[in-house]
Order: structure tokens, then C-alpha cells, then sequence
């Protein structure tokens, strides 16, 4: 009875655990649905008084970006905005021929009168922060607007972020993402459907309240001064744009979120590349748990539900390793439920799980019909996605989980970066790519056993017990059985 008790502890306190994200995310939601009806005035730089215009740097942290390097800066130099108030810089840590192609297309640029530099480090130490935090040395601008390689803003977009600075208290101005290549396949539908709900539920659930937002890497403009003021990017995280937007928060600088600015971008088309981002998000996600936790407690001045959101936020990546837990778990659970009868009314505890998938499913929707209506026939298609998504989320919770922990206990990892692909329609291929890893991890091993242990659940709903079965878990194990599954199939030969 030691064992089924410590698996008991173990199981309902992941559960409860998710049902505090979920209520984190409930909360987000009422504040999302508030701050759409509100209004806000902001002071803006009047941009047909040319003294208001400011001087804008924009940085390209790349790295063999062989695919996308030249339709990147054939579209940035697109932006519209006064040349003599305009730098780019292309921070460029290549080691492969992209180097070269890149620096003929500059030298071209240059000679047409813009203003771009190619900056090349001898190594990449600090990697993305380390190349971000070279070319500030030198930038010339106020303001400083960074785009990674698979980013296509359009042409108004410094004229529609940049105003904002006015209010001296404003630090960052982030943009949502939008996708280019939404609609390529199944793993893209999911990512977009995860992205659009963090771009609103969560990006304007927490900024309406001032809680803790992110800058997103990418598609968004800091001030300068509030980099050096916080203390400049650091490359001790996998996700230094967590780790910066957290510091300067702390010092008190104001975010901006604009939602209806949207910079579209590519997603990764295989699950490889995939991989490789999910496994920086969410190992980046728990090194900043380790490092800004007791940082948002300690200050004085923050509001405690301010400093709850805050915790809930930085342990985001970690809810994938509370589902591996319960999913795990939840099949000793049922034969445990059927074994001891008199345990039986304590297992109301699963009602958590499904109590927090409702939860979910209500926020989402409220995200998804506000970009794709709310017909029938919408519903209908956001249920199918919403599923999908679960499974397929589930599907990588043994990944992620593997990521949070090397997060949590510190071990150190190379930035690797995430392959483009340049995919401009449906029937692009992206076979030939030379970023491609070649073979599957053996953590792919792993999640085809966890795709026959949830097949084993599935049979166990029907043979537990004595009463003809047990089938309340019977959803959660086909869920994760397709989840994993499709992760792993599509891990061995990546075409999805």
C-alpha cells in the first residue's frame, strides 16, 4: 500500500497543479474580455513632424539562414521608413556559403544607398544574445527593432510600433506573429493554433493587468536605454528574451503589446525542426525559473497576484512535465481505483483533469473564433483542431519534460538554432534541406514505447475490475496514444 500511496500523492498533485495553470488561464481570459472593451488613449511620436521621427537600428541575428537570408533582406529594406534614420544590421555568427551570398547581397544594398552593415563574429559565444549584444556597441539607433530570419514584416510596421515610444516609461513594443504557412499541414495548424492563443489570450490577458509579458525574440522594438538599463542580453538562458523582458520589468519599464500588428512568419514544416524550437522554449522557460523566481518575490513594489502570474508564467514549459506525470501515472491509477474499493470516492481527484481540459477548451475558443468566426461550422472545425492540438501537445510532453528538467537542475546546452525553410506555398519541398538532422534522437525510441504503454491503457478500460470495465480514462489514453504516436511516426520518416 506504500507504493499505490506515494503513486496517489504523486498523480493528484500534478493534477492540481494543472488546474491552477488552467485557472492562471482562466483568469487571463476575463482579463483579455475586459481589455477588449476598453480603450486606451497612448501618447505617440507625430510622424508628420519630421523632428519626432526617431533614429531606428534594426538587427538580423542570423545563422546559416542559407534559404531565407535573401528574401529576408529583400523585405526589410521594403519598411517604410526615412533612410537617414534607418540602420540595419545583419549579425551574422554563419559558418557555412550563406556567408558569402550574404555579403554580395549587402554590398549590393549598399551601393543602392541603405544603410547595412554585416557584422561577423569570430566565434558565437552567448550565441543570439551574444551577436544582439556585439552589434548594440556600435548601433546608432534609439530604438532598436529585431527580426529573426523566417520574419516578413510589412512595410508599415516601424510607422506602426515606433510611435509608441513617446511615453518615456515604455521599454519594449512587441508585435503578434502571424503564419505564413498555416495551412502546409497538421503540425503547422497546431503550432499556429498555440502561437494565436498566446498573442492574445495570454500576451493581452497579462499586459491589460501590468503583469509580467515577454518579448518574443522576434518582430518586436526595445528602447536602448532600457536594454543597458536592465543590464543588457545575458546568454546564461536558451531564451534570452524571457530572461531580458524579465529584468527590465523589474526595473520598472513599461510593455507594449500591440495585437492588431501582425508580422507574419514561417513555422517549421517538420518535426525535427520542431523539436529542436520546443526544446529551447521550454529548457530557456526553467533556466528562467531558476533565475528570476526569487527575483519577482523579492521586489517590494510588485502586486502578489502579479508575482502568482509571474511564477505561473515562467513555469509554462513546466506543465509538460505535470501531464507526462499524470499521463504516466494515470494507468497504475485505474487498477489501483479498481483494486481498492474503499479508496474509491478519493478518486474524485481526476475530475481535476477534466475540469482543467474544459477550462482550456473554453479560453481557446474564445481565442480561436476571433480569428476564424463563430459559425457552426467553425465550432465544429475548432473542436476537431482543439483535440488535435491536446493530442499532439501530449505527444510532446516527454521531449519538453526532458528539456524542463535539464532547465530546472542547470545542466547547459548549445543554442540550436531552428532550420528555415523558405516553404512560400503547399507544394514546396523542404527534402533537400541541408539543416535537416538525419536521425531521430533515442528519446523517439522512448515515445514509440509510451505510444504502446497508452495502447495498454485503452485495453485495460476494458478487462479492470469487476463490473464489465472502467472506460473514465479511456479519452486521456487514446489522446496520448495518438499524440505520441504521431510524434513518433512522423520522428522516424518527418513528413507531416
Amino acid at each position: 500500500m506504500i507504493l499505490e500511496s506515494i503513486i496517489i500523492v504523486i498523480y493528484s498533485t500534478a493534477l492540481i497543479l494543472i488546474f491552477m495553470y488552467a485557472l492562471a488561464q482562466l483568469n487571463l481570459l476575463l482579463n483579455y474580455l475586459k481589455a477588449d472593451k476598453i480603450s486606451i488613449e497612448s501618447l505617440k511620436f507625430d510622424f508628420t513632424n519630421q523632428a519626432e521621427i526617431p533614429h531606428v537600428t534594426i538587427q538580423l541575428p542570423v545563422y546559416n539562414e542559407l534559404y531565407v537570408m535573401e528574401r529576408l533582406l529583400d523585405n526589410i529594406v521594403k519598411l517604410d521608413y526615412p533612410n537617414h534614420k534607418l540602420e540595419i544590421q545583419v549579425l551574422d555568427d554563419s559558418t557555412d556559403e550563406s556567408l558569402e551570398s550574404t555579403a554580395k547581397q549587402i554590398k549590393s544594398l549598399q551601393n543602392k544607398g541603405f544603410d547595412i552593415q554585416h557584422i561577423c563574429r569570430t566565434d558565437r559565444e552567448g550565441f543570439k544574445a551574444g551577436a544582439l549584444k556585439e552589434g548594440l556597441k556600435i548601433a546608432k539607433g534609439e530604438f532598436i527593432a529585431i527580426f529573426d530570419a523566417d520574419f516578413l514584416p510589412k512595410p508599415d510596421w516601424l510607422k506602426r510600433t515606433i510611435p509608441f515610444f513617446k511615453d518615456g516609461e515604455i521599454g519594449v513594443v512587441q508585435a503578434r506573429w502571424g503564419h505564413i504557412n498555416r495551412d502546409y499541414s497538421v503540425l503547422t495548424k497546431v503550432q499556429a493554433f498555440v502561437l494565436d492563443a498566446h498573442f492574445t489570450l495570454e500576451q493581452v490577458g497579462r499586459s491589460s493587468k501590468g503583469h509580467f509579458i515577454n518579448f518574443n525574440g522576434t518582430a518586436g522594438v526595445w528602447r536602448k536605454d532600457c536594454i543597458l538599463d536592465a543590464g543588457n542580453w545575458e546568454g546564461d538562458t536558451l531564451t534570452e528574451d524571457l530572461d531580458l523582458s524579465y529584468r527590465a520589468q523589474l526595473r520598472d519599464w513599461k510593455f507594449k503589446y500591440l495585437e492588431d500588428v501582425e508580422t507574419p512568419a514561417e513555422l517549421p514544416v517538420v518535426i525535427s525542426a520542431a523539436r529542436s524550437q520546443q526544446f529551447r522554449w521550454n529548457k530557456g522557460g526553467a533556466e528562467n525559473f531558476r533565475k528570476m523566481i526569487s527575483r519577482v518575490f523579492a521586489n517590494k513594489t510588485l502586486p502578489f497576484k502579479t508575482k502568482i502570474h509571474g511564477m505561473l508564467h515562467l513555469l509554462n514549459s513546466t506543465m509538460f512535465l505535470n501531464v507526462l506525470i499524470v499521463g504516466i501515472l494515470s494507468i497504475p491509477m485505474l487498477y489501483i481505483k479498481n483494486e481498492y474499493a474503499h479508496l474509491k470516492a478519493y478518486f474524485y481527484v481526476m475530475s481535476f483533469f477534466v475540469i482543467s481540459t474544459l477550462i482550456f477548451f473554453i479560453c481557446y475558443w474564445y481565442m480561436y473564433k476571433k480569428t476564424h468566426g463563430s459559425t457552426f461550422k467553425d465550432f465544429v472545425q475548432y473542436v476537431v483542431m482543439f483535440f488535435t492540438f491536446f493530442s499532439i501537445a501530449m505527444g510532446f510532453s516527454l521531449h519538453n519534460s526532458i528539456a524542463v528538467i535539464e532547465g530546472h537542475i542547470g545542466k547547459r546546452s548549445e543554442f540550436v538554432r531552428t532550420p528555415k525553410f523558405n516553404m512560400n506555398s503547399l507544394t514546396d519541398s523542404w527534402k533537400n534541406n541541408k539543416y535537416l538532422r538525419k536521425k531521430p534522437s533515442l528519446n523517439v525510441v522512448l515515445e514509440g514505447l509510451l505510444m504502446l504503454y497508452f495502447g495498454f491503457g485503452m485495453y485495460s478500460a476494458f478487462v479492470v475490475g469487476d463490473q464489465g470495465g472502467d472506460f473514465g480514462l479511456f479519452p486521456f489514453h487514446l489522446m496520448l496514444f495518438l499524440g505520441f504516436g504521431f510524434v513518433f511516426f512522423n520522428s522516424l520518416k518527418p513528413r507531416v
